[in-house]
């Protein structure tokens, strides 16, 4: 069976396990349990067919093995995997009536997401359908900055779970935690450290994809190009929640960098006062 057949395959299957599960449980959340796994399942198995005798589909596999296993152990120890919907989509629900957010659920959280799932691994058959080409040292450097920005995620993850750990340690003391949101350690260059490594990761898979094909003008693009705009999506709509939560919210985006880690932007009325003094 030709790899993309059967990634189709297992997609729709995916796509029918999320929907039926989403109805019977009354949670939306199922296509997050999925997303640590599935993509591993396509991109292995382009490896698998090419016999895992390809250097560079063997090490696209493990790369994103070694990505979905750091992501799932992160997710599980949040409660993922326990009934724990996204509180996200508990927002959306509560704007929408019934058979809105039902139509929603089907279209967005499970079609699309789904359909760009399979998408983001797509440059695994850009590397099968150039199998021919050599490995060179672009892979490897590619590979390098990919298992970086693994490490990057991670650091970040344990960042946010350490802060988490400490404010609900705070507050079932009867202390208010102060700060309230994490500001520090790589949250001071960027306030969604965790998506720009997750993104620079299939960013970097496309790139592997585009060095088998030795161009860069893959339809592929559209993978890493969509989930992309889905972060950014997903940080304002995230963002306009944190807000409402904690007001002093606005003057950490003032300073600090979306997604991208940058330098911390000064307080204008604070630079304007050393000037004056």
């Amino acid at each position: 069976m030709q790899p993309l057949l059967l990634v189709i395959i297992i997609a729709s299957g995916a796509c029918l396990f999320a929907w039926i599960s989403s109805l019977v449980t009354g949670d939306t959340s199922w296509v997050d349990r999925l997303w640590s796994i599935v993509p591993v399942v396509y991109v292995v198995v382009f490896a698998a067919v090419a016999h895992l005798t390809n250097a560079r589909l063997d090490l696209m596999a493990g790369l994103v093995a070694l990505w979905g296993i750091r992501l799932t152990f992160n997710f599980a120890r949040k409660g993922g995997y326990t009934g724990v919907e996204d509180y996200r989509w508990q927002v959306l629900r509560d704007s929408m009536n019934r058979w809105q957010f039902q139509l929603f659920n089907l279209f967005f959280i499970v079609l699309y997401q789904n359909f760009l799932l399979v998408l983001i691994a797509l440059p695994a058959l850009n590397a099968y359908q150039h199998r021919d080409a050599p490995f060179t040292w672009l892979d490897a450097a590619l590979g390098l900055l990919f298992l970086a920005s693994t490490v990057g995620e991670t650091i970040a993850d344990q960042q946010q779970w350490d802060f988490h750990q400490w404010k609900a340690a705070e507050l079932s003391a009867g202390r208010s935690a102060n700060p309230r949101f994490l500001q520090s350690g790589l949250f001071r260059f960027s306030r969604h450290p965790n998506y720009f490594f997750e993104l620079a990761q299939w960013w970097l898979l496309f790139f592997m994809g585009a060095s088998a094909a030795s161009s860069v003008g893959q339809w592929t693009l559209a993978g890493p190009v969509l989930l992309s705009l889905l972060f950014i999506g997903s940080t304002r709509f995230t963002e306009q929640i944190t807000i409402a939560k904690y007001p002093e919210y606005e003057q950490y985006q003032r300073h600090t960098s979306s997604v991208v880690p940058w330098f911390v932007k000064k307080d204008k009325s604070l630079v304007l006062a050393e000037i004056a003094g």
